[in-house]
């Protein structure tokens, strides 16, 4: 009988943040992979360190970051033919994932390898925009606001359409388009509703509004946008 694959959600950073499912699978099963960039530590293997109790087989996914999927779309090949092995044999295999593993979650790209022939479960993660909202104590949105999710690379043309369009916006993967963001906000005039949030739930966490964040902004960072003064009320 083959194993059973579980991608884990293990949130924004903060190992607290685990939830207790999560834990457990992380506890009791024997192997256990990740994704990694290359020439740096694992960020999901690192907020569960020091829940690893007993040894671990660990399969480490270093995955490329470049424009060019293609180096990529062969790491995760590989990848999941050294997964299959294990559950061929059995084995039930944790895919650790940072925040949700179906929220802009690497583990998508391993399920849409691996669902067909083995069962996959979901075990869902605090995500990173839930997480900033938190740590800035901003609901994302409220009553019939649409919440819209915007990734930094878009053009500036798109990013400024879709801004213009929405009560409420989140936009993740900042990192290098951090001054473009903002040039695009200042252009709308909604600087003053936006704020910047950095590592989010982490010790080195910043919380700052958009105008005072920094020229160069980590990968782990995000804009909130909300034109209403208090929605919520």
């Amino acid at each position: 009988m083959n194993g059973v694959l579980y991608g884990v959600g293990v949130g924004p950073g903060d190992p607290e943040l685990i939830t207790l499912k999560s834990l457990r699978l992380i506890k009791s099963t024997e192997v256990i992979a990740y994704p990694k960039l290359k020439g740096s530590k694992s960020f999901a293997r690192n907020i569960i360190e020091e829940f690893i109790d007993l040894p671990k087989v660990e399969i480490a996914i270093e995955i490329p970051m470049t424009v060019n999927r293609l180096p990529a779309q062969r790491a995760y090949d590989a990848a999941a033919q050294k997964i299959s092995t294990h559950l061929n044999m059995g084995e039930n295999v944790v895919f650790l994932c940072e925040g949700d593993p179906f929220f802009y979650g690497s583990f998508m790209y391993m399920h849409s390898r691996l669902y067909k022939k083995y069962l996959v479960e979901i075990i869902p993660g605090v995500s990173s925009m839930t997480a900033c909202a938190a740590m800035a104590k901003k609901p994302l949105a409220a009553r019939n606001e649409v919440l819209t999710v915007l990734p930094g690379p878009l053009s500036k043309k798109e990013l400024e359409r879709r801004l213009a369009d929405n009560n409420s916006s989140a936009i993740m993967k900042v990192g290098r388009h951090i001054k473009k963001i903002k040039s695009v906000i200042d252009r709308l005039g909604l600087m003053d509703s936006s704020l910047y949030i950095e590592r989010a739930s982490l010790k080195e966490q910043k919380v700052l509004k958009l105008i005072d964040a920094p020229e160069v902004a980590p990968y782990f960072s995000m804009v909130l946008v909300n034109k209403e003064e208090d929605p919520w009320l």
